[in-house]
């Protein structure tokens, strides 16, 4: 893999502790890592075809013979690829297209850049832009808008903005500074240069719309003092990444194997747009040997290429403060990228054998940030993804787990399984850790209604005018609200009566005195569900609902989407909402839950209710329900009908 070790902190055979092979996804819990299932496939690399990535658009460039014999474009988000073809003028060293793919630029010797326009009726002519500066040597250049470009030169940087028309390019702003080497984040628009003879000052610029500043320069503490005058400090150990909407520089510590220390660590470097760069967490890997990164969710994901096991750091959580900075370990333990198996491309006849196994952690594999994996040698491009199901079984304490849950994206469902899990056997949590949980999901809920009352207020007052950033607070899946916690855990969990009542009725109690803390308004679903087995919170809840009626339809819809028919025809009674609901509705969701007493008990509940507001217990035309009618019958006869009764 792409970061490593220098040579003189090698040592064979030394895998630095940490699992077995990379299979080790058995044992309790499985794989927390996997590649992505749909993958970009390239032409791999060999002597006629070269392969580039472009982090800004997330492109890999697969170059055939300079360009002569086809340029193919790919991206994980593109539907189609790209292909053209260039006049081959020697070995492409980079390619990227501009954000947008309407300009593209290839470097192909160290003093100029060429440009193509790809814009409807604009002639396919090329136009060059040379380094302005005498002497220096172009190492690379950025896009950092559809327009907009950046050379670094072995001297400085150098920003343009190109005119396609004009087919030439304007010089913005450029700086001189002896550059060792750069590195490019697209999320942030920061390119970061590596300065001095030891290559340990980092100097940062931002761009943004046709402006350039410069960020305060910061110093990459080294292990040790340098024995000698010469670049110590490598592209390959340094990741610039935002996580949780910061900008980090993350540097690959490997320690000495002299020293004390117990293996190499991440230092985390926070970048802000304003004030100094300061050195705020460590992340100890207690190993050594060659390693890479990617950040995926959040999370910072370290790969250790002699044990093909990788572990995720969630710097979120609580860890060891040292009145500067905060070590983390990492949240779970290592284990292997989930195996992923390469189909075999070919005619329908040959693709029946079996798809041969990736073989992972491979030395030919090179990290890209966020999360991007390329294996060049393969011809594929993945994406990391965090699985967080086998989470819930690697972190057995349930504040934590929740903590950690809590700040992922596609956190919801994972969530609501806990919390069902831990109600019943045989994982019955104790009751203060089920409040613990409660507390940890209503202090979210909590924030996200403070943040929408301020908005809704500053709206209302009609501020929000002067205000143009004001933005309405975005849901994320963490926010868990009261007719999620009834319709996915707690009508489930009181219909099934597997618990003893008196633990029933502590859970339920448990939650709405987690609410009263949090000063959220309970619904009246809530105590609706306590009825069964409270009969004074059936009226307490009824004089709510007339008050508050809410979430109501969404309650039933995901109550009829589970076949809680019964459930939901219970809940619409308790409001009173029973004359009105649809019978059609329930009849279709009693007939796919195979259960022919449950039907006849639906069909019979709403014949009651046509005698009872109409007169008559048979179905009217509007109501569409003349296939259930039939089912009835043809399953319970003709003559189980309700006949009308007359005075």
């Amino acid at each position: 893999m792409s970061r490593e070790a220098p040579p003189e902190e090698e040592a064979p055979g030394d895998g630095g502790g940490g699992g077995g092979g990379g299979g080790e996804c058995q044992g309790e819990g499985g794989c927390y890592l996997a590649l992505c299932a749909r993958p970009v496939h390239f032409e791999k690399a060999n002597p006629v075809n070269c392969v580039f990535f472009d982090e800004a658009n997330k492109q890999v460039f697969a170059v055939r013979s300079g360009g002569a014999t086809g340029v193919v474009v790919k991206g994980l988000e593109d539907k189609n690829p790209i292909s053209f073809r260039m006049e081959d003028k020697g070995e492409v060293k980079c390619i990227k297209f501009s954000l947008g793919n309407k300009i593209l630029a290839v470097q192909r010797t160290l003093k100029n850049v060429d440009f193509l326009n790809f814009i409807p009726d604009s002639p396919q002519l090329e136009y060059t832009q040379e380094c302005k500066t005498k002497n220096a040597n172009i190492l690379g250049f950025c896009w950092t808008s559809s327009t907009e470009i950046v050379f670094i030169t072995d001297q400085g940087i150098e920003f343009y903005q190109v005119l396609p028309e004009k087919r030439s390019l304007k010089l913005l702003k450029n700086q001189n500074i002896n550059v060792n080497w750069y590195m490019y984040c697209p999320e942030s628009s920061v390119i970061l240069l590596s300065t001095t003879v030891l290559g340990n000052v980092l100097q940062p610029f931002y761009f943004k719309s046709g402006t350039m500043s410069k960020l305060s320069k910061f110093e990459i503490e080294l292990p040790a003092a340098p024995k000698s005058s010469k670049l110590i400090l490598s592209e390959r150990d340094i990741a610039m990444a935002t996580i949780y909407g910061q900008l980090y520089v993350l540097y690959l510590r490997h320690h000495s194997r002299t020293s004390n220390s117990t293996g190499a660590e991440v230092v985390l470097y926070h970048l802000p747009r304003e004030g100094s760069c300061k050195k705020t967490h460590i992340l100890k890997l207690n190993r050594t040997g060659k390693f890479a990164l990617n950040v995926v969710d959040n999370l910072v994901v370290v790969h250790h290429q002699d044990t093909e096991t990788s572990v995720i750091f969630d710097i979120k959580l609580k860890g060891e403060f040292d009145g500067t900075t905060t070590i983390h370990q990492f949240v779970l333990p290592p284990r292997s990228i989930q195996p992923y198996q390469i189909p075999v491309a070919g005619p329908a006849s040959v693709t029946s054998q079996s798809p041969v196994p990736c073989k992972l952690y491979s030395s030919s594999w090179i990290v890209f940030q966020p999360d991007i994996i390329i294996s060049a040698s393969e011809g594929y491009l993945w994406n990391l993804q965090v699985k967080l199901e086998p989470v819930v079984y690697l972190l057995p304490d349930k504040g934590k787990l929740m903590d950690f849950l809590l700040q992922r994206k596609e956190c919801k469902m994972v969530i609501l399984s806990v919390c069902s899990q831990m109600l019943s056997e045989p994982g019955r949590g104790s009751l203060s850790v089920i409040a613990t949980v409660f507390d940890k999901l209503n202090h979210e809920y909590k924030k996200y209604l403070e943040a929408e009352q301020s908005y809704t207020m500053v709206v209302e007052a009609g501020q929000s005018r002067s205000n143009p950033l004001l933005k309405r607070p975005v849901r994320t899946q963490a926010v868990i609200d009261q007719s999620d916690m009834y319709t996915h855990v707690l009508s489930v969990f009181t219909e099934k009566k597997e618990a003893p009542h008196k633990f029933t009725i502590a859970v339920l109690m448990e939650y709405i005195r987690s609410l009263n803390q949090f000063q959220i308004a309970v619904q009246a679903c809530l105590l609706l569900s306590l009825e069964s087995i409270y009969p004074p919170a059936h009226q307490l809840s009824l004089d709510m609902l007339k008050r508050l009626s809410t979430a109501n339809d969404e309650i039933v819809e995901v109550l009829l989407s589970k076949h809680q028919v019964l459930a939901a025809l219970r809940f619409i009674r308790g409001i009173g909402g029973h004359d009105s609901i649809s019978a059609r509705k329930f009849l279709d969701a009693a007939k796919q839950a195979e259960d022919d007493m449950l039907f006849y008990t639906i069909f019979r509940f709403f014949e009651q209710r046509n005698q009872r507001l109409r007169g008559n217990p048979s179905f009217t035309p509007g109501e569409h329900c003349e296939e259930h009618v039939t089912f009835f019958k043809q399953v319970f006869g003709e003559q189980a009908l309700m006949k009308p009764t007359t005075f």
